[in-house]
């Protein structure tokens, strides 16, 4: 028996290291070269005995599976390995076992075919494979990048959203005046065609498009402020408007002063208490108060119109159509407001030859015509937007224009 319990019987004893040791030739190193001794050689079984170069997953990519039953291209166990290729070193192999492209074990480097997604290099003008071999200035294989078309943005997660003209003129810096254009003067004269052709026929007729201004007033002097939808001060403002017009109505043409101020000043305490009730900090209150009185003040004054003769009427609402018609042509700014005032007044002796101003029209054409253009300007500051300019570009020359009609028709009248 052994003196040793772990001992294998069939394994030889196992020896500790000795570090001072010296080691022993054994008769095989004996027989070798001398370069070949002094190199790093394996001995036994290994995991991996085929030395492979580094690569890349792109590489790999169409590689085929390699099986372990290949023989060693190094020859014997026990043989040095070979130096291993530079990861920059390509060669081309045509003639390779596992096809055309491919490398095979032991060639020292990876074959890439130009049908492999690598585009062919200035030497492969066959269309054939492309080889890069190790030099002193190797050149990259050079990927055309596709550029974005011109006149688009960057992609985004959420989209980009749409530039208005307002917001594209503040971000240039430019003036903050945009005029309304055509289409809101179209509907400018529109509605001051239907009011002037209603108020020939009579004071009932003329609540129709009376009311429509009035809407369109209060909604457009918010909408001006950049507040919106803001329903509760557009409803306060409309309806302090109809309460203008019932009073005129109910207390006729000789008492309009007091039904419009009296209105005017009731809304105002009412603005001011609903306005004391909010819960908003002190500037918003503030902002809403100031935007509320304006809009209801300008919806009241509109009823103006109601409360004027009707031939004053007539030929005010005329002019202000011809005006602002004018005023949108594309001229300078200065010829485009002597234009559109001379419209005015032209328009105001064309129309009061129709009724019993006659020459006198003028004047009343080309006072109307003043305001029209002061609420056209009230309407183009402060980069408005689209939907600005088709509200109070619409509304607020025909608006700010009822005083001069009242005024200027009991004057001349």
């Amino acid at each position: 028996m052994s003196n040793q319990p772990y001992e294998s019987p069939y394994e030889p004893p196992y020896e500790g290291y000795d570090p001072y040791q010296q080691p022993q030739q054994s008769p095989q190193a004996a027989q070798q070269p001398e370069w070949q001794q002094y190199t790093q050689q394996w001995e036994g079984q290994t995991w991996e005995t085929q030395a492979q170069a580094p690569v890349s997953a792109a590489d790999t990519a169409y590689l085929p599976p390699q099986g372990y039953a290949e023989p060693s291209p190094y020859g014997t166990v026990g043989q040095p390995l070979p130096p291993e290729a530079p990861a920059s070193q390509w060669t081309g192999v045509a003639g390779s076992a596992y096809g055309p492209g491919y490398p095979a074990p032991g060639d020292g480097g990876f074959a890439h075919a130009s049908g492999l997604g690598v585009p062919p290099g200035p030497s492969d003008a066959g269309g054939g494979t492309t080889a890069r071999t190790g030099s002193s200035s190797p050149q990259e294989p050079s990927v055309p990048v596709a550029e974005p078309a011109p006149g688009y943005g960057p992609p985004t997660m959420t989209g980009n959203p749409r530039i208005t003209d307002a917001q594209r003129a503040r971000a240039e810096g430019r003036s903050p005046i945009i005029e309304p254009g055509m289409q809101p003067a179209a509907l400018t004269a529109g509605l001051g065609l239907l009011l002037s052709g209603a108020a020939a026929i009579g004071e009932y007729a003329l609540v129709v498009p009376l009311v429509l201004l009035q809407a369109v007033t209060a909604a457009g002097w918010f909408r001006l402020n950049g507040m919106w939808p803001a329903r509760q001060g557009i409803a306060l403002a409309f309806l302090g408007a109809v309460t203008a017009d019932v009073a005129l109505l109910a207390t006729g043409r000789e008492n309009a002063p007091a039904a419009i101020l009296g209105t005017l000043g009731v809304w105002v305490l009412l603005t001011l208490v609903l306005q004391l009730r909010s819960h908003a900090d002190p500037d918003t209150r503030m902002y809403g108060l100031m935007a509320t009185v304006a809009s209801a003040a300008l919806a009241i004054v509109a009823a103006g119109h109601l409360a004027a003769e009707p031939d004053a009427v007539t030929v005010g609402a005329a002019a202000v159509a011809v005006a602002i018609l004018a005023r949108a042509l594309p001229l300078p700014t200065a010829a485009s407001v002597v234009v559109a005032l001379l419209a005015a007044a032209g328009a105001g002796i064309a129309v009061g030859g129709m009724t019993d101003f006659g020459s006198r029209g003028a004047f009343l054409g080309l006072g109307a015509g003043v305001c029209a253009l002061i609420g056209h300007r009230v309407a183009s500051y402060d980069y408005p937007s689209r939907f600005v300019h088709f509200t109070a570009g619409v509304a607020l020359p025909l608006a700010t224009a009822a005083p001069a009609v009242y005024l200027l028709g009991r004057a001349l009248g």
